[in-house]
């Protein structure tokens, strides 16, 4: 089983599919996957995007650097509801970032983030990359590498990376394998090229797995039997 991972969430997860808000039912259901893995006593990161705040179609007619800030402002405001959600439901969580100066919010130490895992919390990355032009997909493969993860999972609403979308085309082919190679030449847009190359040039493997598939997350974690596996 892998002992410490990084688990890219989408903000649609807070909302509810193709809503926009918080939804109880789905901040619920997103506990009771986590607690889960926590009480496996697996070493946790987060990414959030802010999808459920604000999407890219909405910020279109502002300059492309403030609209980064905006998404980035909207990952803070995401980690902390789950912190202060997670806390109420006994999820120990705390929130990391170089982009605010909060009182609810850390910022990012490398040591501290070991302390942390170490006294069982939850650590939430907020603020994306901390720059402008690079998306959430990219700040959580940076994460990854940064806490030293055994595994990058990429939390979606299908069932792993398909050669073309499987909700349009019924003869869709899922991969249950492939590498970070394939996966930029073919154009798959499961994650930015930014994100694999950056797990491809540190050996950090992907598993891109359907989230809404109650205990798929655990089940992951412990085999490769569960969506994708891209690796080297």
């Amino acid at each position: 089983m892998y002992k410490r991972i990084l688990l890219k969430l989408s903000g649609e997860v807070l909302s509810g599919e193709d809503k926009k808000g918080f939804d109880e039912k789905a901040l619920e259901y997103l506990s009771n996957e986590i607690k889960k893995v926590v009480q496996h006593g697996i070493k946790l990161g987060m990414v959030i995007g802010a999808g459920n705040l604000f999407r890219g179609r909405e910020l279109q007619d502002v300059t492309n650097s403030i609209g980064d800030h905006i998404g980035m402002l909207g990952t803070v405001i995401n980690a902390l509801y789950l912190k202060d959600y997670f806390e109420k439901k006994g999820i120990k969580t705390v929130v990391v970032s170089q982009i605010v100066n909060l009182p609810s919010v850390r910022i990012i130490h490398y040591d501290d983030i070991e302390l942390y895992f170490n006294a069982g919390y939850v650590v939430i990355f907020a603020g994306g990359t901390s720059n402008p032009f690079f998306t959430t997909d990219t700040a959580a493969a940076l994460r990854a590498v940064e806490m030293k993860a055994d595994v990058l999972i990429k939390a979606t609403k299908v069932d792993g990376i398909y050669d073309r979308d499987p909700k349009k085309f019924k003869d869709a082919k899922k991969y249950s394998r492939i590498t970070y190679d394939d996966a930029i030449n073919l154009g798959l847009k499961i994650m930015d090229t930014e994100a694999f190359s950056i797990c491809k040039r540190y050996h950090m493997p992907i598993i891109v797995l359907n989230f809404f598939k109650e205990g798929n997350l655990l089940e992951a974690l412990s085999n490769n039997r569960v969506g994708t596996f891209v690796k080297p």
